[in-house]
Parts: C-alpha cells; structure tokens; sequence
C-alpha cells in the first residue's frame, strides 16, 4: 500500500519519474555479454540470500521529488532491499538504501564527460565500490569509498577482490580480464553454463559406464573364480574317490 500511495502523491504532484531513459543498455555484444554475466554471475552468488537485489540497466532515483536527478548503471547490487521486479529504483521507498556496488561497462559510445559525470554521482549519493570494466582495452578501474568519498584504488595491472561482494577481479596471463566467484570458478555466459552443463553430464554418464563395467568384470571374474572353485572340488572328489577305490582293492 505505501508503494501505490506513493505513486498516487506523486500522480497528484505531477511528478513522473520514467522507467528507462531512453538509451540502449549496450552498443555491441562485448558490452552487453559483461552487463550479462555480471548479473546472472552475481545473481547465481546470492541465490539463497532473500535481502541482496541485484539488477541490470535500472533507473535509479536517489532523491523523492528530484526526477531528474538519475543514473541506471549497467550492474548494481543492493544489500538490505529485497529480490523483486521493479521499474527503477526509488530510494526512498527502499528503506533509504542506496546501492553499494556498482559496475560499469565501458562502449565505444561513452564519453569522458558522461563517465565522470557518473563517477560524482555515485561519489556523491553513497556507492561504496565502484568498478569500471572497459573489455576493448582488457581493463578495469576500482573506486573505494573512504573518508566519506570515492577514491581510485587502482588503475590497471592489479587484481581486485571485492570487500562486499567476495568476488576477484583478475588480470589473466593472456592480458585479458576475468571474473570469479569466492570459490575460484569463472564467472560464465548463459549458454557456457549449458555447455558446462552438458560436459559435466558426459563425464557423469562416462564414470556410470566405467562402474557398469567394472561391475559387469568383478561379476565375470567372480564367475569365473567360482567356476574355478567347482572344477577343484570336483577333481578333488575324483581323486578321494580313486584314492578309496585303491584302499579298498589292496584291502582285498
């Protein structure tokens, strides 16, 4: 009820707050299979955790009355907000939460004036980390949150593990930039985790076979020994039976 009381209050105010701001949320597939596997990435990480929203290229309003002030970051991650479908983010319906992590992925597009332009806002309105990926280049940039504000923790070259989200950031022999969850494993594509899926599926089946044989080999080896057990016992029985039938000849 609060939510649709809101909305009629600001129905009545005459302020409108859209739900996309007109831009694509990425120029070409490198851009938009980052902001892909981010989400799903950092979706799949907090699965069993009903207070971590995470969404993708959703308008984000920090101050009520202020429709103009807004950003949609490519990634953002909320700790303290529920999962759930939302037109964009209204803070101040959101318990006053603002995002803590925010990423960013660079496109040929984007300006210097409209990254920097984002940069203050998230300095200014609370992000806590901030990360720019820039997948031309094979780069990243971090900002922290310290002494109240954003600083640049590193340019390039070094790796970063996220203090609040537990995923590292990481710099590969190949000069490419990677992803992984605390547990080490790469973040993946969609359709790589089918993939996955199937090879792991495979191996499955590969080590069913080998146990359906090596069972099928300790039967046959088992039939085979009993077999063997039998033929003694019954040449032995041939031997006790002639040995009885001498002792009873020389008896005579």
């Amino acid at each position: 009820m609060a939510i649709k009381d809101n909305l009629l209050k600001e129905k009545d105010k005459g302020i409108f707050y859209p739900e996309s701001d007109g831009k694509l949320m990425a120029d070409n597939t490198k851009q938009f299979n980052w902001i892909v596997k981010l989400v799903g990435g950092l979706r799949s990480l907090f699965q069993d955790r009903d207070d971590v929203l995470v969404v993708g290229d959703l308008l984000w309003y920090p101050i009520e009355g202020e429709p103009k002030t807004c950003v949609a970051p490519d990634v953002m991650t909320v700790f303290g907000r529920p999962k759930g479908d939302r037109g964009s983010y209204k803070q101040w319906e959101e318990d006053d939460i603002a995002p803590q992590v925010v990423f960013e992925v660079l496109s040929p597009s984007n300006k210097s004036s409209e990254m920097m332009q984002k940069q203050l806002f998230y300095h200014r309105y609370g992000v806590k980390e901030y990360c720019v990926i820039d997948p031309d280049e094979s780069a990243f940039f971090v900002w922290l949150r310290n002494n109240g504000g954003l600083s640049l923790w590193d340019e390039k070259g070094s790796d970063w593990q996220s203090e609040l989200l537990g995923i590292k950031m990481t710099y590969l022999e190949d000069g490419e930039i990677e992803v992984f969850f605390p547990d080490g494993s790469p973040f993946l594509l969609p359709e790589e985790y089918k993939q996955l899926a199937i090879e792991e599926k495979q191996r499955a089946d590969q080590q069913e076979q080998r146990a359906i044989q090596q069972e099928q080999r300790a039967k046959h080896l088992d039939k085979a020994l009993e077999e063997e057990r039998k033929a003694n016992e019954a040449k032995q029985a041939e031997i006790e039976a002639l040995r009885a039938k001498l002792a009873q000849l020389g008896g005579e």
